[in-house]
């Protein structure tokens, strides 16, 4: 087991992985593909979990529920980082907040459910906001790794492992719809889900006024569709990565897509996607070193031709990862 500034051992590691991979895999099916039993998992599940060092959120995914997304890039004056990521960090529709070094930029992605919701945000409460000297946004035109494919680490685990925890394959009914509509009980039921990915039936039901079965036909269907997935929220610096830095990239527009498929099979690279700007192409790494950043810049995605120009942003700190559309208050409100 671990402290706060210790790594995983390998048990830790491969439950980790086994959740990134169905993050609702019934535990006795982990039990079974990791070699130990049942109770063993239940109890390390439960340590990190109460430790605060490892969490599975069930998330919507924006495009197919028809949330509007950007993700945001903010300049603030000295000192005022902290304050402006905080109060983004206590909004129920952000994640991924987040401060860059140097202490004056803070990114993260905002899903709003309304369009007046998502410019009220950037046309007015931002630019109102006298620590703030700047916004940029950035529309997420296509993701190749992320949502229900973002996966990192999976060393631990052997291919048959993967393949014996991969959940059965999206393609259900609904999986050709432009959008899948969302009912207030399917938000009800997202909120449950976005504290905790892993509660219970019963628990969502009463949530969202349903029926055991109903909710669980539902979730099988926003799943199959390609809806909702599950992400794990866990430090990565406890899987071995003290480095985590955002990569702004311009590519080649013929490239795009090649660049972008070949960053998803990077394994330091938790989220890849081509964005809207004169950057069109947005990721996250994972390093274990500045010595490994300097490979990755020079021999990972340096190697790709098609990059024409590349930017790389340390993160500094990591005020919220995932979390969205779970309880929180409403800020930058005041006129």
């Amino acid at each position: 087991m671990t402290n706060d500034g210790q790594k995983f051992d390998l048990l830790d590691r491969q439950l980790v992985q086994a959740l990134m991979i169905d993050g609702r895999a019934a535990f006795s099916r982990i039990a079974a593909v990791l070699g130990v039993t049942d109770q063993t998992v239940i109890r390390r599940y439960r340590r990190l979990r109460g430790a605060g060092l490892l969490r599975v959120l069930g998330l919507p995914e924006g495009e197919r529920v028809g949330l509007y997304e950007s993700r945001l890039r903010i300049q603030c004056v000295p000192g005022a980082a902290v304050d402006i990521a905080e109060a983004l960090a206590r909004r129920p529709d952000t994640g991924w907040v987040k401060i860059f070094s140097g202490g004056t930029e803070v990114g993260c992605l905002v899903s709003s459910r309304t369009r007046e919701d998502h410019e009220a945000l950037l046309l007015r409460k931002l630019p109102r906001t006298r620590q703030v000297t700047g916004v940029s946004a950035q529309t997420m035109l296509h993701e190749y790794t992320g949502g229900a494919n973002r996966c990192f680490g999976r060393d631990e685990l052997t291919g048959e492992q993967i393949a014996a925890l991969e959940p059965a394959p999206a393609g259900g009914e609904g999986a050709g719809e432009d959008v899948v509509r969302l009912d207030d009980a399917d938000y009800a039921m997202l909120a449950v889900l976005a504290r905790d990915g892993r509660a219970g039936y019963p628990e969502l039901a009463a949530a969202a006024g349903r029926s055991e079965s109903t909710v669980r036909r539902r979730i099988e269907y926003l799943r199959g569709s390609g809806a909702l997935s599950f992400d794990v929220e866990v430090h990565s610096v406890h899987l071995g990565y003290a480095i985590e830095a955002g990569i702004s990239a311009t590519v080649v527009p013929s490239e795009l897509a090649a660049v972008g498929r070949a960053l998803a099979r990077h394994p330091q690279v938790p989220f890849a996607a081509a964005v809207t700007g004169a950057a069109n192409l947005a990721a996250s790494v994972l390093c274990r070193d500045q010595r490994d950043l300097y490979r990755y810049m020079t021999e990972g995605i340096g190697a790709l031709k098609a990059v024409q120009r590349l930017e790389v942003l340390p993160v500094l700190r990591q005020v919220k990862r995932a979390g969205l559309l779970s309880d929180g208050s409403r800020l930058f409100d005041a006129p």
